[in-house]
C-alpha cells in the first residue's frame, strides 16, 4: 500500500470512522442474536441492514477518494489512480 501525498477532510474521515464503528456494534449485536438462538428472518434482516450500513460507508469513501484522491493524481499525472479506482470499484460492487 502506499501512503497518501495529500490530506483528506478530517470531519469526512471522523464520519467513516464513526459509521464503521456502528456498523461494527451492530454486526456484534447480529452475532449475539445467532448465538442466542434468534429467529432466522430476524437475524437476516439484521444482516440486511449490516451491508446496508456497509454499503453507505463505502460511498462515502469513494466520494472522498474521488475529490480527493483521484483530482490531486489527476493533477500531478498519476493516471494509474484512475486505473487502481476503476479495480478497487469492480471489486466493491461484487
Amino acid at each position: 500500500m502506499e501512503a497518501h501525498t495529500h490530506t483528506h477532510d478530517p470531519k469526512e474521515m471522523k464520519a467513516v470512522i464513526n459509521r464503521l464503528s456502528k456498523a461494527i456494534g451492530h454486526l456484534e449485536a447480529v452475532k449475539a442474536m445467532v448465538e442466542d438462538g434468534r429467529d432466522c428472518s430476524e437475524v437476516l434482516i439484521q444482516l440486511a441492514a449490516v451491508k446496508s450500513a456497509l454499503n453507505n460507508t463505502g460511498k462515502l469513501i469513494l466520494k472522498e477518494h474521488i475529490s480527493h484522491c483521484i483530482v490531486h493524481a489527476i493533477e500531478h499525472g498519476d493516471h494509474q489512480a484512475v486505473e487502481d479506482l476503476n479495480k478497487a470499484i469492480d471489486q466493491f460492487m461484487k
